[in-house]
């Protein structure tokens, strides 16, 4: 397992994992956090939360990084199998305008990618998952049918799905503290689909 620093990956050991899980009383896992913002933003505006952004691509997480303070972890891994070692620990899981692999892997119910997200969260976990309208469009997806289609996903995962989906618009695009949110709020196709569950005790 490695991690990202600026320009710097190194390797991170379970054993040092573990005892900076240790210090913090939530985890947010963020899968496929782009450019980091997200979780950057979530690290220094709650310092009690151990924030996690796992990402196969490093390069663009080199910026943020760097003056990301002590309690933001970006972690270089495959979200469809995330490190073991984060498994039952997360109370707060993430995923964030989709795209490619991933957003493929949420419609088409991958396995894979499934089973990870019921293996991080702790029961009474809360996942919160934001899709770029657009993106569905050009996927071939009309809102209602991928709301059905992603909210049965969800709970296949684990997850109750307690409260209806609904479209986040401009005006919460823009005050969301994520690079591709702000892009959206300013686009042809200000929309996006926003889920939550909570992880059912035993999955």
């Amino acid at each position: 397992m490695q991690s990202i620093r600026g320009k710097s990956a190194v390797g991170l050991d379970p054993a040092t994992l573990a005892r900076h899980i240790r210090d913090y009383q939530h985890i947010l896992v963020d899968l496929g956090p782009g450019d980091g913002r997200f979780v950057r933003h979530v690290a220094l505006t709650r310092p009690d939360t151990l924030a996690i952004g796992i990402d196969l691509c490093g390069e663009n997480l080199r910026k943020i990084s760097r003056t990301a303070p002590a309690n933001a972890l970006f972690l270089i891994a495959n979200a469809y199998t995330p490190p073991p070692e984060l498994y039952g620990l997360a109370t707060h899981l993430t995923i964030n305008f989709p795209w490619s692999d991933l957003l493929t892997g949420l419609l088409a119910h991958d396995a894979r990618l499934l089973a990870g997200l019921d293996a991080l969260g702790r029961p009474g976990a809360r996942l919160e998952v934001r899709v770029n309208a657009g993106a569905l469009t050009e996927a071939g997806w009309a809102l209602p049918a991928a709301t059905t289609v992603l909210t049965r996903g969800l709970r296949r995962a684990g997850y109750a799905v307690k409260a209806a989906p609904r479209l986040l618009e401009s005006p919460e695009l823009r005050a969301f503290p994520s690079t591709w949110a702000h892009r959206l709020a300013f686009g042809r196709d200000a929309r996006a689909l926003y889920l939550q569950g909570v992880k059912r005790a035993g999955g």
